[in-house]
């Protein structure tokens, strides 16, 4: 018989100390359905900023460590109920792999941000660890977990809007062309680490964005790419990646779709959207609009599917938490991956047989790590087409 656990499922964090934007996302995320508690952490590679965040926190000083090979070797040494269930990385992407590793194989749950690793022969370095521990693994493309994108994927496969022959995903960011200003001498100057390929990797714009874009057409519609022609610039000088992406695509199922990325597209936020084209109908989702589902159909008017709605699935009731008319949007799309992350963690504690939960996984990771090297790869080649790695 199942033990039942009575208690919030205890996290650890590590990264995400004073002045990260996105540390405090994932808190405030974590939080917001009462399930999780966040304990221990290691908040900084720099011991006295991780000591100083945790203080923020309120957190019990001897659960702040200087280091993560301290807080992983640590935790998994207390009793279960004590120790951490999981731990959150929201580190650069050059230590998401080591940090990963060194929990998994202490035997602790892990939620990573993504991209999944510095390069795809370490995602699938991962990728082995995390199979052969048999822990949860959830990677955090939190667009996933919006209510609507839930509700646009169950009706893709249903039929809804028949085969899919065309997707369109772009993700348009203006923020870069602010470092064009300012005195000459400063242009061009690394002063965002996702622009320094020693810590961000081979790409800036398609490795941070773009893979949000891909991520996104690959939940939705369930199709992988065979193939990709792609095309990486740099419009600021001086810098050594790209801040701009093109692709065409070819999808395995013999879907076409063009993504792009762009951090230089002036006037533009975070203007991620997507259009998905099928024999029967069409729909478009916008991030910056993200209560509204877009179906259209030939010689019939357009309809607008509104989160909170009774007319909608259970693909997006059962992850919305307010009525129509108050909308949800960034926070409690990432709170919906730490939904089902708490699901899956406590179904394993009381010993019930694991089943299908709604996140991105380290197979997501390694996917993405394979955009990343395939886009870069045909953006270098003098060949038209470049083939998708299996993954």
């Amino acid at each position: 018989m199942a033990k039942k656990v009575n208690r919030k499922i205890r996290m650890g964090m590590v990264g995400g100390g004073r002045g990260a934007f996105i540390g405090s996302v994932h808190r405030m995320a974590a939080n917001l359905d009462g399930q999780i508690e966040l304990v221990a952490g290691c908040f900084s590679a720099d011991p006295k900023k991780s000591k100083l965040s945790g203080q923020d926190l309120l957190l019990d000083s001897s659960r702040v460590y200087s280091s993560y090979e301290e807080m992983a070797k640590t935790e998994a040494a207390l009793p279960e109920g004590e120790r951490i269930d999981f731990v959150t990385i929201v580190t650069r992407n050059n230590t998401h792999v080591a940090i990963a590793s060194a929990f998994l194989q202490a035997g602790i749950h892990v939620v990573c941000e993504k991209p999944l690793a510095f390069t795809l022969a370490e995602a699938r370095q991962l990728k082995r660890i995390a199979d052969k521990s048999g822990l949860v693994f959830a990677l955090t493309h939190n667009y996933t977990g919006y209510p609507m994108v839930k509700e646009a994927r169950h009706l893709i496969q249903k039929g809804k809007i028949g085969d899919i022959i065309k997707v369109v995903a772009e993700y348009p960011q203006g923020y870069a062309l602010a470092d064009l200003e300012g005195p000459k001498e400063n242009v061009g100057a690394i002063n965002n680490w996702r622009m320094d390929p020693h810590v961000s990797g081979a790409s800036n714009a398609m490795g941070d964005i773009g893979t949000h874009a891909a991520q996104l057409a690959y939940y939705m519609t369930g199709i992988k790419i065979k193939e990709l022609s792609a095309e990486l610039s740099t419009f600021i000088p001086g810098r050594p990646l790209d801040d701009d992406g093109n692709c065409l695509i070819r999808f395995e199922n013999g879907a076409v779709g063009i993504i792009y990325a762009s951090q230089v597209s002036s006037g533009e936020e975070n203007n991620l959207n997507i259009r998905i084209y099928g024999t029967k109908g069409s729909m478009e989702w916008h991030q910056e609009y993200p209560n509204d589902l877009i179906l259209k159909h030939h010689e019939k008017p357009r309809q607008v599917l509104r989160r909170g709605n009774d007319y909608l699935t259970n693909a997006a009731k059962d992850f919305t938490r307010l009525p129509f008319g108050h909308p949800e949007a960034f926070i409690e799309a990432f709170a919906n991956i730490y939904l089902e992350v708490a699901r899956a963690i406590r179904d394993r504690l009381e010993g019930k047989k694991p089943k299908a939960y709604d996140f991105p996984t380290v197979d997501d990771g390694v996917y993405g790590n394979a955009f990343i090297e395939t886009v870069v790869k045909s953006s270098g080649s003098k060949q038209k087409w470049t083939k998708f790695p299996s993954v």
